[in-house]
């Protein structure tokens, strides 16, 4: 096992991650009912295609972190890891200027596509909504060295994570007939 990276605090920890969590939240929320009108010369939906890029990185570098722990190297799982989570910063960044440039698109599709759109898209929001603590938690206790709790969260949060990343390119796919 590698050593601690940080110094444990706790109390301090958790006041971080959850204004982190909240003020990240909050921005989304607010920013999602902005729109910006500038003509950048370029179509603005190319942020989404970078966001599905992004998205399908980030789930290949969280299967690859997975099979690195698992045949314990755990310096490159820390640097997939650290990876994961820069990608779902630029990809967050990217996002919030996406929606502010575009806005919504309304899916045009209907039927069982439509149902099978909205599940995926329901799903993907609601977990993307509330996975940052348990990231910033599960990274804390790795980065303290308290490996038996970082195993026990990462349990929880990486098929989560895996399941945002993955459904984020495909709700792409079906999104992306209908920007204008």
């Amino acid at each position: 096992m590698l050593p601690a990276s940080l110094k444990k605090n706790d109390r301090k920890a958790k006041w971080i991650i959850a204004i982190f969590s909240i003020v990240v939240f909050m921005v989304i929320i607010i920013l999602s009912r902005v729109k910006i009108q500038v003509n950048l010369g370029f179509n603005v939906h190319v942020f989404a295609a970078i966001n599905a890029g992004i998205n399908s990185v980030v789930s290949i570098v969280l299967v690859a972190a997975l099979i690195a722990v698992k045949t314990r190297k755990y310096l490159l799982h820390k640097k997939l890891m650290t990876t994961a989570l820069i990608l779902s910063v630029i990809f967050l960044i990217s996002y919030i200027i996406h929606h502010l440039l575009a806005g919504d698109t309304k899916f045009g599709g209907s039927g069982v596509i439509k149902i099978v759109y909205l599940i995926i898209l329901f799903t993907h929001i609601f977990l993307a909504a509330v996975i940052l603590p348990f990231i910033l938690f599960t990274a804390y206790r790795a980065l303290i060295a308290e490996y038996d709790a970082h195993k026990k969260l990462a349990r929880i949060t990486w098929p989560l994570w895996l399941y945002i990343s993955v459904t984020g390119p495909i709700i792409y796919l079906l999104i992306s007939p209908y920007y204008q």
